[in-house]
C-alpha cells in the first residue's frame, strides 16, 4: 500500500488523552461526509469493540445491524494506532490502512493520520467516484481534517 493521504493536526492535549479521544470518543466526533459513506446507509455510529490491541473498528446503526470496517492492527496507547479499512463495496481483498500517531509538541499534540492503500482500488470504483487517486486523496484529506478538528473540540 503506497498511495496516502496525510493528515495532521495538533490538539491542546496530552498524547495519552488525544489518544482517548480518538479511540474511546470516535462515535462522537465522527460525521458521515457525502463523498466518503462507510455503507450506502451512512456511517453509523464508530467504536473499536473492544478496545484494545485485539479490537476492531465497527460501525452500528439505530436498526442494530453492525459492520466491521476493520480490525485493529497497532494499538500503542499515547503513541500510535492502526487498523485496517473497508467499506462494503470493497471486493474481496481490497481495503485500505489508517495510522494514526500522537507525538508530543511541548503543551500540545500532534496527530498524524495517514490513511493509505488507495492506488489499489480502481478509479472506477464507486467508493473513489472516478476521481483521479490525486482529486480523490485531496477531498478524503479535506474529511480527514475536519474531523480531526471537531475530534480536537472534544477535548
Amino acid at each position: 500500500m503506497s498511495a496516502a493521504v496525510i493528515v495532521a493536526l495538533r490538539v491542546a492535549a496530552t498524547p495519552h488523552a488525544a489518544f482517548a479521544a480518538f479511540t474511546d470518543g470516535i462515535g462522537r466526533w465522527w460525521r458521515s461526509h457525502p463523498l466518503f459513506p462507510i455503507t450506502p446507509k451512512g456511517d453509523g455510529v464508530l467504536r473499536f469493540d473492544p478496545a484494545g490491541p485485539d479490537g476492531r473498528l465497527v460501525t452500528r446503526f439505530d436498526d442494530g445491524e453492525e459492520w466491521e470496517i476493520g480490525p485493529v492492527r497497532l494499538w500503542l496507547p499515547g503513541e500510535r494506532l492502526a487498523f485496517g479499512w473497508r467499506v462494503p463495496s470493497f471486493a474481496p481483498g481490497q481495503a485500505t490502512e489508517v495510522e494514526v500517531r500522537f507525538e508530543a509538541v511541548g503543551a500540545e499534540t500532534r496527530v498524524t493520520v495517514e490513511h493509505r492503500g488507495w492506488d489499489a482500488i480502481p478509479q472506477r470504483h464507486a467508493a473513489r467516484h472516478g476521481f483521479e487517486l490525486l482529486l480523490f486523496q485531496r477531498r478524503l484529506g479535506e474529511h480527514w481534517r475536519g474531523l480531526l478538528g471537531k475530534m480536537s473540540k472534544k477535548l
